[in-house]
This record gives structure tokens, C-alpha cells and sequence, in this order.
């Protein structure tokens, strides 16, 4: 007779825990839909704020989820890729495309390719997106465009 109650709120905390998992990719989803199909201005690269135009263009990263594809300019190439989103705020950019034509300032452009070869996860706060690599100082920080 005593195992009947056992028996009860072990079921139930097994239930209740179950449910909890399907939440998760719910938010999840919320939190990428915040980040994608959206323009990114970078405003700080390695803790050193970026300039509103980088050889009179503006220095942007956008990621799209109709095709898992990411372009971005450090203000002179085109840069171009492929991202996962893997849940938590992990994210991954595999290399793509980049055109070559010679600016100018090269720093920011460097630098952002940097990033997203070391970059694996994001973080957001308010209309500013982080792009960071483990618990380190953010690699990238963007401010959403409206």
C-alpha cells in the first residue's frame, strides 16, 4: 500500500520533466527567429568599435533561414556561407564565398572572417547580437537595423 504513492509521484515527476523537454525547442525557435532574416550593422569587433562605413560601405552580417546561408561585408568583400543553428545559442558557419577585390582597409574585413571561423555561439540582448567564441570577451558585436 505504501508503494502506491511512491509509485504515483515518481510518475508524476517523470511526466512533468518529459513535458519540459518540448518546450525547449519552442524557445529555441523564438530565439533563432530573433536572429534570422534580419540586417546586422557591426559596431564592435574584438572589444574595438567599428566605424558606421568601412571604405564608404557599411560593415552588416545577415543570416537567412530560407536556405541556412549567411552574407556579410567588413566593408569591402562580400563574404558568404553557410551557418547551423544548433540549439542553446550554439551556432557554426562553414566557409563559402568571398569575393577578392583589394580595399583600401583590409582590418575589419580580416577580422570578420575571423570570427566566423572561431565563432560558436551568440548571444542576444535587446536589438544587440554577440558572436562569441566559448565564455571568452565577444569575437562580434551587431545592432539589429530596423
Amino acid at each position: 500500500m505504501k508503494r502506491l504513492p511512491l509509485l504515483t509521484l515518481a510518475f508524476c515527476t517523470i511526466a512533468f520533466g518529459a513535458c519540459s523537454i518540448f518546450k525547449k525547442p519552442a524557445a529555441q525557435s523564438q530565439q533563432a527567429a530573433v536572429i534570422t532574416d534580419r540586417k546586422w550593422k557591426l559596431v564592435e569587433l574584438e572589444g574595438q568599435p567599428v566605424a558606421d562605413k568601412i571604405n564608404g560601405k557599411e560593415p552588416f552580417l545577415l543570416l537567412q533561414t530560407t536556405d541556412n546561408r549567411y552574407s556579410a561585408s567588413g566593408g569591402c568583400n562580400g563574404i558568404g556561407g553557410n551557418f547551423t543553428l544548433e540549439g542553446q545559442g550554439r551556432i557554426r558557419f562553414s566557409a563559402g564565398m568571398s569575393t577578392k577585390m583589394a580595399c583600401e582597409d583590409m582590418s575589419i574585413e580580416n577580422g570578420l572572417s575571423k570570427v566566423f571561423t572561431l565563432a560558436d555561439n551568440y548571444s542576444i540582448s535587446g536589438d544587440s547580437l554577440s558572436i562569441n567564441k566559448a565564455r571568452m570577451a565577444p569575437l562580434a558585436r551587431f545592432i539589429a537595423l530596423k
